[in-house]
């Protein structure tokens, strides 16, 4: 059994993920806004509560949480969508804020476990196909995620010690899909179609096929873009 430290649990995959390995017997370190209340009594399970789009004091709040820790695996879940919209049409202000959370809360979390945590075996964080596709709305989470893809790369040669993947986990049911599915004209965003016409895993199956997938992921390269519809 092992520690796990996961981003992003109040819904969606992020709780699924929790439950699968408290089920599994490991120990689940928590990072998010608020906590799913059927986890409270759990004593494998810690949550600390932040919001982290609070980059600038993540590092200061967040080090005695994970200070002398081992963790076998760290998943960078936390993300937003943003808006679905041309780039054009998009304010600056608004491509910020969603790299903010998607992309520079993760940086400033992997140089406090670096600094901080006693062993990180490996970190996984979170992308989506949207990070290559180049899909039309998509522009600001596009970037984050490219960038994300770029960001674990990086460290994947400069903390060789710690293995990185940035991982497309497919199309889940989440708060996220819910929005596209339901808000999103795909008429005008013909990739929002695309989404509705696929299959689209349940939090809790998704959940089941990472946990299993993600001690795989060691044999390929520390610093890969991997994509679960596409591995063998």
């Amino acid at each position: 059994m092992g520690n796990i430290l996961i981003t992003g649990i109040s819904s969606g995959l992020g709780e699924a993920l929790v439950e699968a390995y408290l089920a599994k017997g490991d120990t689940v370190y928590s990072i998010g806004r608020t906590m799913p209340q059927k986890f409270d009594r759990n004593p494998h399970f810690f949550f600390f509560p932040y919001d982290l789009s609070e980059t600038f004091m993540l590092r200061s709040t967040l080090k005695e949480y994970v200070a002398h820790k081992s963790f076998n695996t760290v998943i960078l879940n936390a993300g937003v969508l943003g808006e679905i919209q041309t780039l054009q049409n998009t304010e600056l202000e608004h491509i910020k804020a969603v790299m903010e959370i998607n992309v520079w809360a993760n940086k400033e979390l992997i140089d406090t476990l670096a600094e901080h945590a006693q062993f990180v075996g490996q970190v996984i964080g979170i992308s989506s196909g949207a990070a290559v596709n180049g899909s039309k709305g998509w522009g600001a989470y596009s970037l984050s995620k490219s960038a994300l893809n770029m960001l674990l790369k990086v460290y994947a040669k400069e903390l060789p010690d710690i293995h990185f993947t940035a991982l497309a986990p497919g199309i889940i049911k989440t708060p996220m899909t819910n929005k596209i599915i339901y808000e999103v004209d795909e008429q005008i965003f013909p990739s929002a179609k695309v989404l509705k016409e696929s299959y689209i895993l349940s939090p809790h199956e998704a959940a089941q096929n990472l946990v299993s997938l993600f001690p795989k992921l060691l044999n390929y390269e520390s610093g890969s873009f991997l994509d679960v519809r596409t591995m063998e």
